[in-house]
């Protein structure tokens, strides 16, 4: 399904009905990444999953893609489907969309769960990255993203989960440039939302990767400790729905319940 914003077509798939959980995916990721949990949650609950802004089936509106425009999306289709109240899931990327989402609308986000994501915002090295990343792909793109997806993945995961990383690959190659190059400079620009995290009045949680290098195990338990946030930590890495697929099932089931 379809529908428009700021003259750009904004992609979602809506199943089952009751309360709404949203699902965000991640970084050179589309909704598509949810399907294998869709069908089990969707017995108890309507669920919404989107694609972002210059990933999937979704257009992009600028080279650059900050988690406010990003959140605004999301929130107009929302408007459009008349819904009033969410809980969300969001990964990586998708999570630093549903920060922004909670704090623009804060009595929208009842419950909130960052999987394999952070509240933190971007440190000077991870920014530098970004900034390098986003002027290669115009010259070495399909090299640059085969590079940054593999290290998304444990070491062993690659090998084990073969199939399920290079349908992941496939799809993160299938992003526009410039649906990468705007998506890199909006997380760079990104602020800092704990706050934003803490007033979560419902359900608070954090999927976390044993192996993930991207996100801060240790500072993500610290600064939540005097929270009511479920922290849960998964054997591997950064794609927790395809490395830890039956942990996280499990873990989203439990999440989704009244």
């Amino acid at each position: 399904m379809f529908m428009t914003y700021k003259n750009c077509k904004i992609h979602y798939t809506s199943q089952g009905e009751g309360e709404t959980l949203v699902l965000l995916h991640g970084f050179l990721e589309t909704l598509n990444m949810w399907d294998d949990f869709v069908d089990d949650i969707s017995e108890n609950r309507h669920v919404l999953c989107i694609d972002l802004l210059g990933h999937g089936k979704t257009e992009s509106i600028g080279y650059i893609h900050s988690m406010e425009q990003m959140a605004e999306a999301v929130f107009a289709v929302l408007k459009h489907l008349n819904i009033k109240e969410i809980s969300c899931v969001g990964h990586s990327m998708g999570g630093y969309v549903a920060l922004a989402l909670a704090e623009q609308q804060p009595d929208l986000v009842k419950d909130l769960c960052l999987m394999n994501s952070t509240f933190e915002a971007d440190n000077h090295e991870r920014k530098v990255l970004r900034a390098r990343a986003a002027q290669m792909a115009t010259s070495n793109y399909e090299n640059l993203v085969r590079m940054s997806f593999t290290n998304l993945f444990a070491e062993t995961s690659r090998k084990l989960f073969e199939n399920n990383f290079k349908a992941a690959l496939k799809v993160a190659l299938n992003t526009t440039v410039q649906g990468f190059i705007a998506g890199h400079k909006g997380m760079a620009i990104r602020p800092n939302r704990l706050n934003a995290f803490k007033s979560i009045t419902g359900k608070k949680a954090i999927v976390i990767g044993e192996k993930d290098w991207i996100v801060d195990k240790e500072l993500l338990i610290e600064k939540t400790k005097d929270t009511a946030t479920e922290i849960a930590v998964f054997s591997e890495g950064h794609m927790s729905h395809i490395e830890n697929k039956s942990e996280l099932s499990y873990f989203l089931l439990r999440f989704s319940e009244k």
